[in-house]
């Protein structure tokens, strides 16, 4: 074919794609004279930042508030629109139907980067896909699930052997800082094969990162109302001065670690003496992946995942037993039920008789740890950053750069959602008929998110609270040490309880009874 029969193609296809453009102009044109082109709508607006910066101090009731006003509603700032919705479609749309169009984004990355750097819960893209690969694969091996009962189950020992110290000297303890160190432990025993011992106090380097990571994690939250965190962070006064120097001691802790950990498994190598990989960061070397700061990413991310979220609900779950005493008797009859356990048994006893069976047997401890986490989520809100125009399953529109957020603590209070008795602690609402655990579907129960990017260490965590629940709740009853002091949370990265929950503990002189 010559450039004369080319051109003779190409030109009748140019004048054809002109009138097709110039009759889509002419029919818009049209449709806005007569009114008749779709107009996009967009939510309700619900409040402002400063109404949240204002509430902080209940920033998840003040949420809740406005959710019961509208299923789904705006916020408005100075440079964006965020949406919060607790419709499930919507969620299940953002987090599964049109998964690729909502991510973390830059908004997010920018207020979580300082502290998660390029971890799990700040990328997106091939980085997401590459760690979320490598940490699937990890958390599915029998190796690392057999390692972490293990390491669970010791640590609740060591934990219930400090409840027992107390409750012999008729002394209350605050539990909720307990179990912060105890799961702290767990997590860099599982993480590095260290023992942190931040239960007994021995390791005051673990000292100051605990205490640096809980300053770093509220001020990480409390960049979302702030507006001038940037200028703060430039100038470095007020909390983001906080936050540098937080940041400057766990990086240091961090990146001491994983030196040694390396030069551990260089030596082994070089010694010729095999050294058994069971934890995270060993077989992540072993993979090849041992750039510090990469490794220092990936164990904050999961720090933060394992640390206080298990901690922060086994309190709130702890402090609802408390006030409902016949549920915690009914669950430490099913801990002896499932053990088998006869009277005076010890606590290393019962922890022996802890195994992948008879936690699958405890029903009714997962319905109440669920029921838990239904009122107290870990995380009570979570957001996506929409990353093109969109509408949501509800017909309105979001806009690039939106982020859309879903709250599972304002859900989790929603009759339309659980029933008129929602207000009331039934964890009855969780067991069928054969009395067998029944979830509920991800998008309405949405503490471990849902999707591709649904939670990969969920029973992981359950794990945990249970053989936590099971040790502790087998061996002693509590009971809060003032009934009528009120209970609230304070607004971090996770809920936990303010001020701690500080309860008495009394042995069982006989198991369930």
């Amino acid at each position: 074919m010559n450039l004369k029969e080319i051109f003779s193609i190409s030109i009748p296809l140019t004048a054809a794609t002109l009138a097709l453009i110039l009759g889509i102009f002419i029919h818009r044109i049209h449709a806005k004279i007569t009114g008749t082109e779709k107009r996009k709508i967009y939510h309700p607006v619900g409040c402002t930042v400063f109404h949240l910066a204002f509430n902080f101090h209940r920033l998840h009731d003040a949420m809740a508030d406005l959710a019961f006003k509208h299923t789904s509603f705006r916020l408005l700032s100075f440079f964006r629109s965020d949406v919060y919705t607790t419709h499930p479609p919507n969620i299940e749309y953002i987090l599964k139907t049109n998964f690729g169009n909502y991510g973390k984004g830059s908004y997010n990355y920018d207020i979580l980067t300082d502290l998660l750097g390029d971890g799990i819960f700040t990328v997106d893209g091939e980085k997401w896909r590459r760690q979320r690969k490598i940490a699937s694969y990890e958390f599915s091996t029998k190796i690392l699930r057999d390692f972490s009962s293990g390491v669970f189950k010791a640590t609740a020992v060591k934990l219930a052997g400090i409840v027992s110290k107390a409750s012999a000297s008729n002394q209350s303890i605050e539990i909720q800082d307990l179990l912060m160190k105890a799961t702290l432990d767990s997590v860099f025993k599982i993480l590095l094969g260290i023992e942190l011992d931040g239960l007994c106090g021995t390791f005051e380097e673990g000292t100051r990162f605990s205490d640096a990571f809980d300053k770093a994690s509220a001020i990480m939250v409390y960049r979302y109302v702030d507006v001038f965190w940037k200028i703060k962070r430039f100038f470095n006064i007020g909390s983001e001065a906080v936050l540098r120097k937080s940041i400057k001691v766990i990086d240091e802790f961090v990146y001491k670690l994983i030196k040694s950990k390396i030069e551990q498994l260089n030596s082994s190598h070089a010694d010729l003496q095999p050294v058994k990989k069971e934890d995270i960061v060993s077989r992540f070397v072993e993979l090849k992946e041992t750039d510090p700061k990469y490794l220092r990413d990936i164990i904050l991310s999961f720090v933060t995942a394992g640390k206080d979220t298990t901690a922060s609900s086994l309190s709130w779950f702890l402090y609802m037993i408390c006030k409902h005493p016949h549920i915690q008797e009914r669950i430490a009859k099913e801990v002896i039920q499932a053990t088998q356990m006869s009277d005076g048994a010890s606590i290393e006893e019962l922890a022996a008789g802890i195994t992948e069976e008879t936690i699958d047997k405890m029903h009714y401890l997962h319905a109440v740890l669920t029921e838990t986490l239904r009122l107290y989520p870990a995380a009570p809100v979570d957001g996506k950053i929409c990353f093109s125009d969109d509408t949501l399953p509800d017909g309105f529109s979001v806009k690039k750069g939106d982020m859309v957020a879903y709250l599972p603590y304002a859900m989790g209070r929603m009759k339309a959602l659980w029933g008129n008795d929602v207000e009331e602690f039934r964890p009855e609402r969780w067991l069928n008929e054969n009395g067998f655990f029944q979830p509920a579907s991800p998008f309405i129960f949405t503490t471990f998110q849902a999707g591709p990017r649904i939670c990969l260490g969920k029973e992981f965590a359950y794990r945990q609270m249970k053989i936590f629940s099971m040790i502790l709740l087998g061996s002693y009853k509590f009971k809060l040490s003032d009934e009528k002091k009120k209970v609230n949370y304070r607004s971090a990265m996770t809920l936990q309880i303010e001020g701690g929950l500080h309860l008495c503990a009394f042995p069982r002189l006989s198991p369930g009874k």
